[in-house]
């Protein structure tokens, strides 16, 4: 397995990735094509396996209502990967080597929403123990990744994703 750099020719086999990772809704299909289209994602990694992509993962900016703190805060997701493809460390290879570039792009912290115990791993925390909030309505799903010591000390509120992104209310 290679991981390396989304380029606009994948679009359509990571289209369907998700769409196949994600039981055949679009949903997740039509986020990261609009981040794309927009030339939003801080970074979009695709999983290849004799050159057939069989995952990918975005990155993409976050706003904080932060009361005046200064933090790049990036989210991770959706990420995706072919049903067949599935528990063989296609998504944590993803993951990693997305985190890895971000910390390489000077983000400060990353934040997911997703399941604590597979976000855990890769030093996910729930983001509201560090006064992050998120516009989804939810918390222990919630969770931040600082990428390096005090990141986010010394930041508080509301988390909002890119417009791609389908609101809690959707």
């Amino acid at each position: 397995m290679k991981v390396r750099p989304f380029t606009p020719r994948d679009a359509d086999a990571v289209f369907e990735v998700h769409r196949r990772a994600f039981g055949g809704q679009t949903v997740e299909s039509y986020i990261v094509q609009r981040i794309h289209d927009a030339r939003k994602a801080v970074v979009s990694l695709v999983a290849t396996v004799d050159d057939q992509i069989v995952g990918h993962v975005l990155f993409s900016p976050t706003s904080v209502d932060d009361h005046g703190a200064s933090v790049e805060l990036v989210g991770l997701g959706p990420v995706g990967v072919l049903p067949d493809r599935q528990g063989q460390g296609v998504g944590s290879a993803l993951i990693e080597g997305g985190i890895q570039r971000c910390r390489e792009a000077g983000v400060d912290a990353v934040s997911v929403l997703g399941d604590p115990g597979y976000y855990a791993r890769f030093g996910f925390e729930r983001a509201s123990d560090y006064g992050l909030g998120n516009e989804f309505g939810v918390d222990d799903e919630f969770m931040v990744y600082p990428l390096h010591g005090g990141a986010v000390d010394d930041v508080d509120g509301v988390v909002t994703y890119h417009p791609a992104f389908p609101k809690a209310e959707e």
